[in-house]
């Protein structure tokens, strides 16, 4: 069974209608009228109420999406296994968030609307990326060694430097802009552009946010090929990232604060690729599902759990690290 047209035009006017609800309405504003730093409270709330959406839409699948009871069993634990994954990764997307924010003196009331464009361009993004693949990957079936192949790769690198914390701020892109963009010298309130002077000029947020889709552009060359070893069916591989990306926002204000105790978060994410890319490698060796997704499951929610798990223990009694850095004040 594949997706209708109606389906895909329900499932996407109810995420746009989360976002605008989210970013209206659950956006405190503050005397200024800008928005006020998301609480951790609240953001874990909206997390958790994300992750039961997430579940309430698999047992939607379990009980409608397929023709017989062993294919609606299947494509809801091909969902939840894929959401499991892609939610494991987007994880890993805050670490660099946090070193984004805390380079570009971000202040946290500025923050709320980045992540916000920045989650909707990569909604569109890996929307297109995931149509793209699927098709590829019905015409030619042999690409599935090449993704293979390239998440083992993927992984083990991941693996070797997951001790080495990079600088985003190094990006040969940044220089670019810097060099070709007029910006400001600093922030003005939470615009991307004005104009001054008669000239239009892009602020250090509009820098952020192109360096933040970026960063999601990466992380979905690793994690698009992933859930492709889970599913092939394009409703399936877009609903699990999506249910994914959209609580990572509040997962953001969530976590910033503790995020650096997860030490060993980027060790069991190699780990799953690697062995992600090996069951795709299977899958293509055996024509079909060499490994049941209920096995898949298993282990891929052992290994981030373990590793979130082995981190918090390690790192016990490290203090909360205050990630809301001070305001520039315009003109600075």
């Amino acid at each position: 069974m594949e997706a209708s047209p109606v389906f895909w035009v329900v499932f996407n006017a109810a995420v746009l209608g989360l976002l605008l609800l989210d970013l209206g309405i659950f956006a405190k504003k503050g005397p200024n009228g800008e928005p006020e730093p998301v609480p951790v409270r609240t953001a874990l709330f909206k997390s958790a109420a994300y992750i039961a959406l997430a579940g309430a839409f698999f047992v939607w699948l379990r009980m409608t999406y397929g023709a017989t009871e062993e294919e609606r069993a299947t494509k809801s634990l091909e969902f939840l296994t894929g959401y499991v994954i892609e939610w494991s990764l987007s994880v890993d997307n805050i670490f660099v968030f946090v070193l984004l924010f805390a380079k570009f003196g971000v202040p946290a009331a500025y923050q709320h609307r980045v992540l916000f464009w920045g989650i909707l361009g990569a909604l569109v993004m890996r929307g297109v990326m995931i149509l793209v693949g699927t098709a590829l990957l019905r015409e030619f079936d042999w690409l599935m060694v090449v993704f293979g192949l390239f998440l083992v790769w993927s992984g083990y690198k991941m693996l070797r430097s997951a001790d080495e914390e990079e600088d985003p701020t190094e990006s040969p892109i940044l220089a670019w802009m810097r060099r070709h963009l007029p910006v400001t010298a600093g922030y003005r309130g939470n615009a991307f552009t004005v104009r001054e002077a008669g000239k239009l000029m892009v602020t250090p947020l509009l820098l952020v946010l192109v360096l933040i889709e970026l960063t999601d552009l990466f992380f979905a060359l690793d994690s698009i090929p992933a859930i492709f070893a889970v599913s092939t069916d394009p409703f399936i591989v877009y609903t699990a990232n999506v249910f994914a990306i959209l609580g990572l926002r509040a997962m953001y204000f969530a976590l910033a604060g503790v995020i650096h105790r997860f030490k060993y978060l980027k060790h069991g994410l190699s780990i799953v690729l690697m062995i992600v890319g090996v069951k795709m490698l299977a899958n293509w060796y055996a024509g079909g599902k060499a490994i049941p997704v209920e096995y898949a499951l298993m282990v891929t929610g052992g290994i981030i759990a373990g590793s979130i798990a082995l981190s918090l223990w390690k790192t016990r009694g490290q203090p909360v690290v205050d990630e809301h850095p001070k305001v520039i004040e315009q003109g600075q």
